[in-house]
């Protein structure tokens, strides 16, 4: 079960919002490019956001380019999920290779702020802020293997290939 506050953001929020291109020579320094995730969407959110907490965005989330960094920031940053209306399909197999859940469901139910328990097994989000229960397409079991173990290369050195 996680659990945490949400950070509620729109739509297209991009792989530059997530880590600016200007801030590109901090790559090789990732807990220093950590500390500006997602500041040109929320000048905030770095030092807002604590362990266990939520991004809540619209629609085609993590879209522009395929920096495997961008997820990783947001992990680092203590972030445990992303819940969003749709995703690119890059970010969200970088995301879920290096162990962050990204949830598909409608977070319009879902205010800034509001305290959420997800439960990924059984595809419930429970919005303790209003009371609300949704639902999200359950992850399937292979995913939820590299998920649980913190990433496709932690699962790999664990068990090995990874079997179906």
């Amino acid at each position: 079960m996680l659990k945490g506050r949400a950070f509620k953001f729109g739509d297209s929020i991009s792989t530059d919002h997530i880590v600016p291109g200007r801030l590109a020579h901090l790559r090789s320094n990732l807990p220093e490019l950590a500390k500006h995730v997602l500041e040109d969407a929320d000048p905030t959110f770095a030092s807002k956001v604590k362990s266990g907490d939520f991004i809540v965005a619209g629609n085609n989330f993590g879209l522009g380019s395929s920096r495997e960094h961008a997820p990783l920031v947001i992990k680092m940053s203590g972030v445990s999920a992303i819940l969003v209306k749709s995703v690119a399909r890059i970010f969200f197999r970088n995301a879920i290779n290096l162990g962050l859940p990204v949830l598909v469901c409608d977070t319009d139910k879902i205010s800034d702020g509001d305290e959420l328990e997800v439960d990924l097994e059984q595809g419930v989000i429970n919005d303790k802020s209003n009371g609300n229960k949704l639902t999200f397409k359950r992850i399937p079991k292979a995913m939820l293997s590299i998920l649980n173990e913190g990433g496709l290369i932690p699962y790999i050195k664990k068990h090995g290939d990874f079997k179906l």
